[in-house]
């Protein structure tokens, strides 16, 4: 078995003139577990994702996944590996049906070209996968609308089924109940459970809902001022005093 961390980063630091906003930060990411990334605001939660992703490169450090350094490689180059991210905001093609969103992932992974002479209703294959990932995000009565018309939630719930149609190892969810209302939270988090409970992928996770985090995360790492300040697990952050008064001057905010 391999005990390697899937993704670790080393001293990973990023100044922005003179704001360091991620500060020598080493974490480990451990295969099949979910790791949650937790701060008070402009803790560097998201630039340390960007820095982990590729969108950004280091002031200095290293990003390693699967014992090989890939600081200097791309976002395009690291999805390639296996790494796939979500972002604050939806990603997804309006116009284009959800089942067509998640095809085209599913296409991009399968490395299919469109080929001139073959109709896309062709790659009968990649649809039904695609209505399969459809089944496990909630979305399988909404196949045939185009992207546009779902709701908010429902789009967050759609760009989770086109990351998991490019199969990746790793996952980087970037605050995935954004600008939710309470009620469509829950469908999220079964969605994410249900992720974790198959095994088969590494989850990262930013997400300011505290009572979320304590429930589906295996470890939760805190990031203040861009300092890692503890890692371990839901019960010891939650008890730890430095936590604590990182979050509103002492005691973490449930909910």
């Amino acid at each position: 078995m391999n005990t390697a961390p899937v993704i670790e980063t080393r001293d990973l630091t990023i100044r922005f003139g003179g704001n360091v906003a991620v500060d020598k930060v080493s974490l480990l990411f451990e295969e099949y577990h979910l790791k949650s990334i937790i701060g008070p605001n402009g803790a560097g939660k998201t630039t340390l994702f960007n820095l982990i992703s590729g969108q950004y490169k280091p002031t200095s450090g290293k990003v390693m996944f699967n014992r090989q350094d890939i600081t200097a490689l791309d976002p395009a180059r690291r999805t390639k590996m296996g790494i796939g991210r979500s972002f604050q905001l939806t990603n997804i093609f309006p116009t284009l049906s959800v089942l067509e969103n998640v095809r085209l992932a599913l296409q991009s992974k399968a490395d299919v070209g469109m080929i001139f002479w073959r109709h896309w209703r062709s790659y009968t294959e990649l649809e039904d996968r695609a209505y399969e990932l459809l089944k496990q995000v909630l979305l399988a009565d909404r196949w045939e609308h185009p992207a546009n018309t779902l709701t908010h939630g429902e789009q967050r719930k759609l760009e989770i089924a086109i990351l998991l149609g490019l199969d990746p190892a790793v996952i980087l969810l970037d605050e995935p109940t954004a600008g939710m209302s309470i009620e469509e939270v829950p469908a999220i988090l079964e969605i994410i459970q249900d992720i974790k409970a198959a095994r088969n992928r590494t989850i990262l996770l930013v997400e300011h809902k505290f009572d979320m985090i304590m429930t589906v995360s295996d470890t939760i790492a805190v990031l203040k001022e861009g300092r890692l300040i503890c890692d371990d697990t839901p019960e010891a952050v939650s008890n730890n005093e430095e936590v604590q008064a990182a979050y509103l001057g002492g005691g973490v905010k449930h909910g």
